[in-house]
C-alpha cells in the first residue's frame, strides 16, 4: 500500500485533517499540490500554503503550495494546471476544503449561507469538475471528499439548516459523480469520522479546548484516506466511508493512539448514522 509517485490535489490542505492527508502520502514520496486561502499566518489559524508545503517535503514528498480561493472557477483552474504542469498529471483529488457556521434559520446571515454553500456544495463540484479530466487519464483514480453519510433525519438539519445543505451538498457530488464516472475508472467516494477530530474549527467553534480533549487526531481520518486511496478504482466508488470502520476492515484494532490521554467517551461527530455507531464498541457520546 503505497502512493509513491501518485500526485493529490487537495483543497483546504494548510491544515487540520487536509494536512494529515498530505502528509500520510508524502511519506509515500508523492506529489501534493496543497490549494488553499491561507499564504500568510492568521492569528487564530495554524498553517500557511507555505508551512504545509516544508512539512510534505520534509516528510518525503514534493509539494506545490497554491494560493486558491476554491470558489473562484478561474483560480480553481489556474490551480489544476499548475498542478499538471508541476507533476504530469492529477491521480487524486481531495475535497477537503469546507466552511462552517452552526446556527439557526433566523441567526444565519445570507452571506454567511452563501459562503457555506460556495465552499462545501460548489467548492466541491467545481475542484472535482475540473480535476476529472485529469483523472480520467490516471491509472488508480480517486476523488475522496470529506464529506457524511447523506442520513436524511430532520435531527442533523433542524439546528444548523444552512450548514447541513451545504455539507450534504457535498455528499450528493460523492453520490452522483460515482455513478457518472464509473465507466470511467474514477472512485468517488466520501469519508467522514466516527468522532469529533482535533481541528481549528472543533477549537475556535465547536467548544474549544474541553471539546478538543475528547476528540481524536486527524491522523485517523488520513490513515482511513490512505487506505481507500490504495483501493482498486474500478471496485471501489460510490462509499460513505466511515473513518473508523475502514481502519478496522484493514485489521486495525487498537484506535487509543489516535485519542493519546483520553479516558471517557470521545465525542462523536454530527451527521453519524445510528447504525454506525452500531457497529463499533467505542464508546461515543453523541451530540444529537
Amino acid at each position: 500500500m503505497s502512493l509513491a509517485g501518485k500526485t493529490l490535489f487537495i483543497s483546504g490542505g494548510s491544515r487540520g485533517i487536509g494536512l494529515a492527508i498530505a502528509l500520510k502520502a508524502a511519506r509515500d514520496g508523492a506529489n501534493v499540490a496543497i490549494a488553499a486561502k491561507t499564504a500568510e499566518p492568521h492569528p487564530k489559524l495554524p498553517g500557511t500554503i507555505h508551512t504545509a508545503a516544508g512539512e510534505i517535503e520534509a516528510a518525503g514528498g514534493k509539494a506545490l503550495p497554491i494560493l486558491c480561493d476554491i470558489r473562484s472557477e478561474e483560480q480553481v483552474e489556474e490551480a489544476v494546471a499548475a498542478t499538471v504542469e508541476a507533476f504530469g498529471g492529477i491521480d487524486i483529488c481531495i475535497n477537503n476544503a469546507s466552511a462552517i457556521q452552526l446556527t439557526g434559520t433566523l441567526q444565519t446571515e445570507m452571506k454567511r449561507y452563501d459562503l457555506m454553500h460556495q465552499v462545501n456544495a460548489r467548492g466541491t463540484f467545481l475542484v472535482s469538475k475540473t480535476c476529472i479530466p485529469h483523472l480520467k487519464k490516471a491509472e488508480n483514480p480517486h476523488i475522496l471528499s470529506l464529506a457524511p453519510p447523506l442520513d436524511m433525519k430532520a435531527k442533523w438539519f433542524r439546528n444548523h439548516v444552512a450548514y447541513s445543505m451545504a455539507k450534504f451538498g457535498m455528499s450528493m457530488c460523492t453520490l452522483g459523480m460515482s455513478a457518472e464516472f464509473a465507466a470511467d475508472g474514477i472512485a468517488v467516494n466520501a469519508l467522514w469520522p466516527l468522532t469529533a477530530i482535533d481541528t481549528a474549527a472543533v477549537r475556535n467553534v465547536l467548544g474549544g479546548e474541553a471539546m478538543a480533549k475528547v476528540c481524536r487526531t486527524p491522523e485517523i481520518v488520513a490513515d482511513a484516506a490512505h487506505a481507500i486511496l490504495n483501493r482498486p478504482a474500478r471496485a471501489c466508488t460510490g462509499n460513505f466511508f466511515i473513518d473508523e470502520l475502514v481502519l478496522r476492515e484493514e485489521g486495525v484494532t487498537d484506535f487509543a493512539k489516535y485519542a493519546p490521554g483520553v479516558t471517557g467517551p470521545l465525542a462523536g461527530d454530527f451527521f453519524v448514522p445510528d447504525e454506525v455507531l452500531e457497529e463499533t464498541d467505542t464508546e461515543v457520546r453523541t451530540i444529537v
